[in-house]
């Protein structure tokens, strides 16, 4: 029978079936290099108890405290028959209640005496607007104890606190971690040992053995430093194996014509290209002239013109005679994208058509919903190369569509896409496309390097002359409801000015929406805003037609409507003949209506950071100064609309996704943006540790480029196959 490496035994083996159920279905870890991995949040040390004041933070969450019993009473109830035991528990500055019910008194009355010091575990709950633990589990951290395998499991000076469920408290997980640890010796080591070395770092097996039992503070550090090490070098490794192979492969130069198209474009712009766009073009320019594929990452505030770059790259390859593709998330974007293409174009859009020009091209769309005929001409134009632009969606990624030499692919907000998407589209040229990656979402340095570190980063963050400022208030609709009817007093006065307004709400509203929201308890028991359904597109507008906006032309635009329908819709907006549209986040990315200047986005706190800042940036696009209106029932002092308060006060979308990243934590933005990454992040914190990720990822281009198959490398090989392996494996999971 085949040896089975002690890290990738399954737990059950160790730890019996039970504890190894809990484990893997409450905190996904399956095998003992699992447990190993799953490190302590924090460390309690013997002598201090915890500040029991910052547990009004974390309402409905379960925590672990160590505390002192300040005093304990049973009290009866139901003429005697029921009984209650209240402990008081204390950090010397604040106190905490913890209940007992029924049998289960009689222990914790005997053990949990005045002066017991102990470790807490439970659910923070509210009762009589006081914060109080039920039925905790607990342990003693007492010499008096009779348990003395509990005492020396917490003889360390630091006790490890593990993330936890209700299931399995943090002291047994550290049972269990007791029970793995001597494998630990057996971890299979990625870094180099010159890296290592040279960095003055401790093995993988000492990191382990500090950071679960550490004698101090210092241990923690040194082993902190060496676990972050890891995940940042491995990463960065997998990142430049895939830049290193991407370097290897031919692709063919393209470059503009003198007097072709991209001149022809350029003669008829009615204004200059800031300069911001000049230089970003001159580097796309000079990718697509060499012979081995770009890989670019554009990001650009919302409405800095990225699309325009876009567009120069695409005509620049379809005056060397390849063809261009852009592959937008939604057909609402695809359909916007193809609109403004063409009028950006105007008759350089009908190559070969009566009237289009003579270095003209035809640009074509391609969606899952267009009718037959539409599809099979499109299809026609691509194979012969009639078109030299395609806009679509995940319809340009089936086998059927074959181009005649496609030379660039243009992947719209890439953090829809997997890195799979990106390369079937990428395969069906003859040789390997070049390609460009747009996002909207601003992207700290950091988070760049480490979810699109195989692309060269370009970055647009001026914005084009015409271009008004956004004004943001946060309207509190359930302390102040004057301000709500003001809101809609605003709507109607924009469009009394001729101009338009969105109206964005959480969710749609419809049959299957219902049942979904029947299915559903509550977020958060104690929070009455909270509680309630988001607010819904069909049930707005409805009371907006009745009511406030009587009289306008209010419609509804969402994902489930039929795509004719949604295009409809949205080509009415464009021509102003809507003057609400009330709509789901469909609108978030890439809409462009100049004549909208006011936005309401109900429910706000319900978004994130970085979504608010997309949603915004739909209005304030022609030369008429832009409104957003937030409205949130949250409480003035929750952390919700502290968010909102963080949007409000600046448009600096950079700014705005360090906030979101540190509210948020980087594994919400990493798993959007690719599939494996944030499995493979457990101490690494994609903003605070920088240095270690620019640092690894100089380290590891330079062992890449000396030995890109990793020969002499073998465990950092082992380390990065079970890397990738977790990649795919989330990858299938998303579909």
């Amino acid at each position: 029978m085949e040896h089975v490496p002690a890290l990738d035994e399954p737990l059950k083996k160790t730890l019996g079936p039970a504890t190894a159920k809990v484990l893997a279905e409450q905190l996904g870890l399956h095998t003992v290099g699992d447990l190993l991995h799953h490190y302590p949040r924090r460390y309690a040390e013997r002598g201090e108890l915890t500040a029991l004041a910052e547990l009004a933070d974390q309402l409905d969450e379960h925590v672990t405290v160590v505390a002192q019993v300040a005093d304990a009473r049973v009290l009866t109830f139901n003429g005697g028959r029921g009984r209650r035991l209240e402990v008081t528990i204390t950090d010397g500055a604040g106190r905490l209640q913890l209940v007992f019910f029924g049998s289960g008194v009689h222990k914790p009355h005997k053990e949990l005496l005045p002066g017991t010091r102990a470790m807490f575990a439970g659910k923070v709950g509210m009762f009589n607007r006081k914060l109080q633990l039920a039925h905790p589990a607990y342990e003693l951290l007492g010499g008096d104890t009779s348990d003395r395998d509990a005492v020396d499991a917490f003889a360390n000076q630091l006790i490890p606190i593990y993330p936890a469920c209700a299931k399995l408290e943090t002291w047994k997980i550290s049972k269990a971690v007791d029970a793995v640890l001597p494998s630990a010796p057996e971890a299979v080591d990625p870094l180099p040992p010159a890296l290592r070395e040279g960095r003055g770092m401790v093995t993988l097996p000492e990191a382990l053995q500090k950071i679960h039992r550490p004698r101090d503070k210092a241990d923690v550090a040194r082993a902190r430093e060496r676990l972050k090490w890891d995940e940042a070098f491995v990463l960065q490794v997998a990142l430049a194996r895939r830049r290193h192979a991407d370097g290897q492969l031919p692709a063919a130069p393209r470059r503009p014509v003198p007097g072709g198209l991209l001149d022809a474009f350029d003669a008829k712009l009615p204004f200059t290209l800031t300069e911001g766009q000049e230089n970003v073009s001159r580097e796309i320019f000079d990718d697509l002239a060499t012979e081995h594929p770009m890989h670019r990452l554009l990001q650009g505030e919302v409405g800095s013109g990225k699309t325009m770059v876009a567009l120069r790259a695409m005509l620049a390859v379809v005056d060397s005679g390849g063809q261009a593709a852009m592959l937008a998330p939604t057909e609402v974007l695809a359909q916007q994208h193809h609109r403004s293409v063409t009028e950006m174009m105007g008759e350089l859009a009908e190559g070969g058509m009566l009237g289009g020009a003579e270095q003209g091209t035809k640009v074509v769309l391609l969606t899952g919903s267009m009718g037959m005929p539409a599809r099979r001409q499109a299809l026609l134009d691509l194979v012969t190369g009639e078109a030299g632009i395609v806009i679509g969606t995940h319809a340009l990624i089936e086998d059927k569509v074959q181009f005649h030499d496609l030379g660039l692919v243009v992947v719209d907000e890439q953090h829809r896409f997997g890195v799979e998407q990106r390369d079937a589209l990428r395969s069906k040229g003859k040789q390997p496309p070049h390609l460009l990656v747009m996002t909207a979402t601003p992207i700290p340095r950091t988070v760049a390097m480490t979810v699109f570190g195989d692309l060269e980063t370009s970055v647009l963050d001026q914005l084009p002359a015409g271009r008004s400022p956004i004004a943001t208030h946060v309207v509190p609709a359930k302390d102040k409801p004057h301000f709500l009817a003001r809101t809609w007093e605003r709507v109607r006065e924009e469009v009394e000015k001729g101009h338009q307004a969105y109206v964005v709400c959480p969710r749609i509203g419809d049959a299957l929406d219902e049942s979904a929201e029947k299915k559903k308890a509550p977020a958060s028991a104690e929070d009455e805003a909270e509680k309630r359904p988001p607010l819904a597109v069909v049930d707005i507008a409805e009371q907006l037609r009745g009511g406030p906006l009587a009289g306008l032309a209010v419609e509804v635009l969402h994902g489930r409507m039929d795509p004719a329908d949604k295009d409809e819709v949205m080509r009415r907006f464009a021509a102003g003949e809507v003057q609400v549209l009330v709509a789901t986040t469909v609108i978030e990315v890439g809409v462009n209506v100049p004549n909208s200047t006011v936005m309401v986005i109900m429910d706000a706190d319900r978004f994130g950071v970085s979504q608010l800042h997309q949603l915004r940036g739909r209005v304030g696009r022609g030369s008429a100064p832009g409104l957003c209106l937030l409205v949130s029932e949250m409480p003035e002092a929750s952390p919700a609309r502290a968010r909102l308060a963080a949007v409000a006060a600046t448009l600096d979308g950079f700014e705005l996704s360090r906030i979101d990243l540190e509210q948020r934590r980087e594994g919400d933005v990493l798993g959007q943006a690719q599939s494996g990454v944030r499995s493979s992040l457990r101490m690494l914190a994609v903003i605070e540790d920088e240095e270690v990720i620019a640092q690894a990822r100089e380290e590891a281009a330079r062992v890449v480029a000396a030995d890109p198959e990793l020969e002499r490398l073998p465990c950092l090989r082992t380390a990065l196959e079970a890397l990738l392996d977790t990649e795919r494996e989330q990858y299938l999971e998303k579909g």
